[in-house]
């Protein structure tokens, strides 16, 4: 993949709607390439965050250990970024992430990307909007299973 079809990626990835060309230029050369085939870890549960993921191909499975081993808690593909909370909030990474099927990702630094949330207010936003939604789907999926549990 050339930097140019790297820079039309990265465009579709929704926290980088506003950036114009030439940044996302930038984030494409700071980023490092990477293949990963099926099963391969991205990252795991527990190791310091010192990267996000942006899926540029393929599809990976986000995993968490639980009381009955580990469970699949999301699927998701290309465009979409995985891994930013740890780089956020420095703590360990909070899920595993498995190459569900051939996959091509850019790995940008915690130095780099919270350089681009300074820079790109508007990203921040993004960013935060996009973390309320996973909480707001993990509150939803932890009230489910506690319902099916007979829990409450």
């Amino acid at each position: 993949m050339t930097l140019d079809a790297e820079v039309d990626a990265l465009r579709r990835v929704p926290l980088f709607r506003g950036i114009d060309a030439t940044k996302l230029r930038l984030l494409a050369f700071i980023s490092d390439r990477s293949h990963f085939a099926p099963e391969e870890h991205l990252c795991d549960q527990g190791d310091e965050g010192d990267s996000a993921f942006i899926i540029l191909d393929g599809e990976a499975e986000i995993r968490v250990r639980t009381g009955d081993g580990e469970r699949t808690v999301a699927r998701v593909g290309e465009h979409s970024i995985v891994g930013e909370i740890a780089i956020l909030c420095d703590v360990p990474r909070t899920a595993t992430v498995v190459a569900a099927t051939e996959m091509d990702v850019l790995t940008i630094s915690k130095d780099g990307f919270l350089s681009l949330l300074k820079e790109f207010p508007d990203m921040s936003l993004e960013v935060m909007r996009t973390l309320a939604q996973r909480l707001d789907r993990t509150t939803q999926a932890l009230v489910a299973l506690q319902s099916s549990d007979g829990s409450t």
